[in-house]
């Protein structure tokens, strides 16, 4: 996936959903574990030095997985890579599950998947499709790959 350098810089600089000082170590053979600045904003996870204000990189946090190694450490691995992992240490048990809680939560599957669910909830009590009102209830591409039946057609 390409990224334009100067607007992942912008995104990295708006306000985080969480933030804090943890201990990481990237993919290589041979990493070891540094202090970095870490920052969850919208989707990406972004890494900088403790001393500086740019990014030195930023995970996209789709198609991965995230597991809790230890009681304070946590991994993201991509499924497309599941040979690259990377470890962040954090300095408590809490610390740890709030980071992988957030982090699960940023992705846009996730976020779909619960639009999915709500919208069926609300049709199943109410009858009525919520998303009717902004001229997208005979669009279908909510349902794919849900598992869910398609919501009926709106009565007219």
């Amino acid at each position: 996936m390409r990224f334009n350098e100067k607007e992942l810089v912008f995104l990295s600089r708006q306000p985080s959903e969480r933030a804090a000082e943890l201990g990481m170590r990237g993919p290589k053979k041979g990493d070891v574990v540094k202090r970095r600045v870490v920052k969850l904003i919208v989707n990406f996870l972004f890494y900088f030095r403790t001393d500086e204000d740019e990014p030195i990189g930023a995970l996209l946090l789709e198609q991965c997985r995230v597991e809790r190694e230890d009681d304070q450490v946590f991994s993201v691995v991509f499924l497309d890579e599941a040979e690259r992992k990377y470890l962040f240490e954090c300095d408590s048990q809490e610390q740890c599950v709030e980071w992988i809680d957030a982090i699960i939560k940023a992705s846009y599957e996730f976020m779909r998947k619960n639009l999915i669910y709500y919208r069926t909830e609300i049709h199943r009590l109410t009858g009525k499709d919520p998303l009717e009102q902004y001229g997208i209830s005979d669009e279908t591409r909510f349902q794919v790959n849900s598992g869910l039946p398609p919501l009926p057609p709106a009565a007219t």
